[in-house]
């Protein structure tokens, strides 16, 4: 192991940000599939994060780095001393069995911790062992005297070149996928779906009725002040509302007009069974929704 210490080190951070670019592009799948509005996107952010890439970079060699000296190198260590130790010779499989064996305590403690359900805690403990062993086998290549040596270089072409080929394979499939329709998309409402009274949960409502006709009681409007900072004023009163479909989905519009009250046009999210109407609280870049749902 001393001996080919940069070798192990080299290959180890390859894999890592290997898997760390596929389990990206799930988790951005994942949460594309997530019951969410359609938040408008911070130019100035976006921006931010472009100029983060080469800080996170580094940050990320960094991490891939104490993970291999910590983690990665004393699991090959543990592992084939345990496979000489109880059946004579360090199989492979010890790498997978002490893993899952090292990462369940910890995945057990973020999933009670995070309040997890037990699928979604077994399937994060099934993700970190898989990353953990995949990583961790690699690199025992590097170190099998049976089989013929590989240096740190050819080891690392073969990392790049297969991880390359598995990045583009799971960019494809998340592509198909999106595409396909496996995205979360708000539910398709109608005029006699919106009429009927919906809430904020802490006292305000808004009656919509069939005839066209909204009363407001207590709902929440949002003007900026000076310093560009969100007022809340209680809106209280009678008006009109209309439904419009929009171009989809995403495009629909509750226009609600009430008498003395400057309130924004309500957008649509949540599901068929439990939908919900929002606006934006301030600016939209911030991200923060008032939201209405159906009361009763």
């Amino acid at each position: 192991m001393r001996d080919r210490f940069g070798a192990v080190l080299t290959v180890s951070m390859a894999v890592l940000f290997v898997e760390a670019v596929i389990g990206t592009i799930a988790l951005f799948v994942w949460g594309q599939t997530q019951e969410s509005p359609g938040l408008s996107y911070n130019v100035m952010g976006v921006f931010f994060l472009i100029v983060m890439v080469p800080f996170v970079a580094v940050a990320g060699a960094v991490l891939g780095a104490l993970l291999t000296v910590g983690v990665v190198m004393p699991l090959l260590v543990v592992a084939g001393w345990l496979g000489r130790r109880l059946s004579g010779h360090g199989a492979w499989w010890w790498v997978p069995a002490l893993a899952a064996a090292v990462t369940a305590p910890p995945s057990l403690a973020v999933a009670v911790l995070g309040e997890a359900g037990l699928l979604a805690g077994l399937g994060g403990w099934l993700a970190v062992t898989v990353a953990l062993a995949a990583t961790t086998l690699v690199a025992r290549r590097l170190l099998v005297p049976d089989r013929r040596q590989l240096s740190g270089g050819a080891m690392f072409g073969r990392v790049a070149l297969y991880g390359t080929l598995a990045v583009v394979i799971a960019g494809t499939l998340a592509g198909i996928g999106l595409y396909a329709g496996i995205g979360y998309e708000p539910p398709r409402l109608s005029a006699e779906r919106v009429a009927r009274t919906w809430s904020d949960g802490k006292g305000g409502t808004l009656i919509l009725t069939a005839d066209g006709k909204a009363t407001a009681t207590r709902v929440e409007t949002f003007g900026i002040d000076d310093s560009f900072e969100p007022v809340v004023h209680k809106c209280t009163g009678t008006g009109t509302w209309k439904y419009d479909p929009g171009a989809g989905p995403w495009y629909q519009e509750v226009d609600v007009s009430v008498d003395d009250c400057s309130m924004d046009t309500w957008q649509v999210f949540g599901t068929l069974e439990h939908p919900k109407l929002y606006v934006y609280v301030g600016d939209p870049d911030s991200w923060d929704l008032y939201i209405l749902q159906p009361r009763g």
